[in-house]
């Protein structure tokens, strides 16, 4: 796949940083949009480059807000979103599309699918969080102590998290043999955009995390197109009780729960996600 990129000016005086992956033989039939982890700089999933290219899918992408080439948006929430998304397909010519996030990038996804429904096709959301006031859900439970208390230090606001990440230590049980395994093979790219947005300093996973925990600015009731989710049922990092709560709470939802994955192992799973997204589109 070509991929270009592309500083984006929009009229509020921020620059956001486009990545745009075409198949060599052309635009295709589908563009999705690629909504990263947290931390990652937000270069589309190369894993899954030659699925596109056998698929004609054009993946389209961008740094979120403080992350890589793109400006702050200070005070950002999920839902915000969605308005930088709307401007990037205007950018590039796309009146409708995909959506597809990962780990952070799930409720980001979700919320261009709350807020785009005449743009937005379809969405995958994978191994995504829970809204933090989730009703009915045990939000903590099951979390590996590592992710759990970066999350509690980020609802003790910016200086509370920025203090608590200065001195942490990463934790690598969090993942699981088989998250293990897939960062070792084909999703070792994973380890690279991390690597990137970790050199680029921390505020952009503290905007994340601070945005996580707070209103989304729109609820998964709100979605209409359809949804799939994809969640490890040994996911360390967010448990699948998000993913089966999002499920429940989602109109027109599909739930694929892998009992043996972890956090990053249920990627194997994501081309499958992407034929299931190229049939939504077929039957807008």
């Amino acid at each position: 796949m070509h991929v270009k990129e592309i500083d984006l000016a929009l009229s509020d005086g921020r620059t956001v940083h486009v990545y745009d992956a075409v198949p060599d033989g052309g635009p295709g039939h589908l563009a999705i949009v690629w909504h990263h982890g947290t931390p990652n700089i937000g270069a589309p999933p190369e894993p899954l480059f030659p699925a596109a290219e056998r698929s004609g899918i054009r993946w389209v992408s961008y740094d979120r807000p403080a992350y890589g080439g793109s400006s702050p948006r200070p005070g950002r929430d999920v839902a915000s979103a969605a308005a930088d998304v709307s401007d990037i397909a205007d950018a590039l010519g796309l009146s409708q599309f995909a959506v597809m996030g990962h780990s952070g990038g799930g409720p980001h996804a979700l919320a261009c699918g709350a807020l785009l429904p005449g743009r937005v096709l379809g969405v995958v959301s994978g191994s995504g969080l829970a809204p933090a006031r989730a009703g009915g859900l045990d939000w903590f439970a099951g979390m590996h102590p590592f992710g759990a208390a970066e999350l509690r230090a980020a609802t003790g606001g910016r200086a509370a998290l920025s203090t608590y990440l200065a001195s942490a230590e990463f934790a690598p049980d969090q993942f699981t043999p088989a998250d293990h395994a897939a960062l070792a093979g084909a999703w070792s790219w994973l380890g690279d955009v991390a690597g990137q947005a970790i050199e680029g300093g921390p505020d952009g996973a503290i905007d994340d995390n601070l945005a996580y925990i707070a209103p989304w600015g729109f609820g998964p009731g709100q979605l209409r197109v359809p949804v799939l989710y994809l969640h490890g049922g040994q996911d360390r990092i967010v448990p699948s009780s998000h993913g089966e709560w999002l499920a429940r709470h989602t109109p027109s939802s599909e739930l694929w729960l892998r009992p043996g994955d972890g956090h990053v192992s249920v990627l194997s799973s994501a081309e499958a996600a992407m034929a299931w997204l190229k049939e939504q589109a077929a039957r807008a």
